[in-house]
């Protein structure tokens, strides 16, 4: 709770949305490396060969630029926020609900993209993002993308996946015969209203939600009494990817929304677990390195961004992280990923993903909307039993 307090009150300062963002100029040409680069990524997303030396794409890049690699993992998109917002970093992997943000509150610059000569490989679908891009300027390069999975004990649904979100966010009772109450989790974000609006676009219709996140009165108001509900089945709010696979092995958790980073490891680990896309959908993420306004490091930033793009190293981050590479050359002939890793972590369900965007007053499928400010503070009060 006190993380959730000091990461939220740190992206409510930061939230200053404006129609037209005056564009600074972006760097004209590289230079030398000056030696180091520093990064606020998600778990799992700049590897060395520390956890699995099969799974390395730092090593080589800094013997070939001379560029040191540091990184500050976070947890949520508002600490990434809160971070970018503190400074004395180069470089930040944000989410859509984070990069808007950064890019309004002028704490991130823009990209030549003719610097990035691997730019012109990206997925179509992704080059121009709106969750990155503003009045056609880039504010970054992709990086990965991917849904927000429901993943489960095989054990407790008796080796059949659950067809939908109903088993974190309702009572009953579960394959095992157990209620699924104590024993599911949910996001500690504030972004996973979302999740809870998309639930109710499938089971009550008649609240009208064409977009989880443009949200009237009244459907917000359906989102929050069904986060409250959850409040009661709800064991642990996670945001530390460690700790919820700790839950899962150690602590009765059986049910979550999940990243399928945490199901990569747990089945690793010979874990008795799956995941799965339920039929309502997800949300999901996709993700942009973004350049600080203040970078000490920019050459070497840039030569990261390119770095990043490389076939090899999207192949290696999404077989990694269970995510799908912003590059489609990837999918093909990758050792970590095989041929058939993109299908699997979700290539194909690109257009069913809802991906995480801030939430604004003004929306486009109504005539105004509850803003994220909002979300903020009342998701601190669901956590808190008001």
């Amino acid at each position: 709770m006190k993380y959730l307090l000091k990461s939220c009150t740190a992206a409510l300062a930061s939230l200053s949305f404006v129609t037209q963002v005056a564009a600074a100029e972006p760097l004209k040409a590289l230079g030398n490396g000056e030696g180091a680069v520093s990064i606020v990524a998600w778990a799992g997303y700049i590897e060395r060969g520390e956890s699995d030396k099969s799974y390395d794409w730092v090593t080589a890049f800094e013997k070939e630029t001379g560029c040191k690699v540091s990184v500050k993992t976070a947890a949520t998109s508002d600490e990434m926020v809160s971070l970018m917002n503190e400074g004395g970093f180069d470089l930040v992997t944000a989410s859509g609900d984070a990069s808007l943000r950064l890019i309004a509150g002028k704490r991130v610059q823009p990209i030549n993209t003719d610097l990035i000569p691997s730019f012109k490989n990206v997925d179509l679908r992704l080059q121009k993002g709106p969750w990155y891009t503003v009045n056609d300027v880039h504010y970054g390069v992709p990086y990965l993308w991917g849904p927000n999975v429901l993943m489960y004990n095989t054990d407790a649904f008796k080796g059949k996946a659950p067809t939908s979100w109903k088993v974190v966010f309702e009572e009953e009772t579960l394959p095992d015969g157990k209620s699924n109450k104590g024993r599911v989790q949910a996001y500690d974000g504030p972004i996973y209203v979302a999740d809870a609006a998309l639930y109710l676009m499938a089971h009550k219709p008649e609240l009208g939600i064409k977009d989880p996140y443009e949200l009237n009165e009244d459907q917000y108001k359906a989102a929050l009494d069904l986060l409250r509900g959850q409040r009661k089945l709800v064991s642990r709010y996670w945001h530390d990817a460690m700790i919820q696979i700790d839950d899962f092995k150690n602590e009765g958790v059986v049910a979550s929304g999940s990243w399928p980073f945490q199901v990569n490891l747990m089945q690793a680990d010979k874990q008795k677990i799956a995941s799965t896309f339920p039929e309502e959908g997800a949300t999901g993420w996709a993700d942009t390195t973004m350049l600080h306004v203040d970078s000490e490091h920019p050459n070497c930033a840039y030569m990261w961004m390119e770095h990043s793009l490389q076939a090899k190293v999207q192949g290696d981050a999404a077989a990694w992280f269970g995510a799908v590479p912003s590059v489609p050359a990837a999918c093909k002939g990758n050792e970590l990923l095989t041929d058939e890793g993109c299908a699997t972590n979700g290539y194909d369900h690109f257009d069913k993903i809802k991906f995480w965007r801030t939430p604004t007053a003004k929306c486009a499928t109504q005539r105004e909307c509850v803003p994220y400010h909002r979300w903020v503070s009342d998701y601190i009060g669901v956590i808190g039993g008001r």
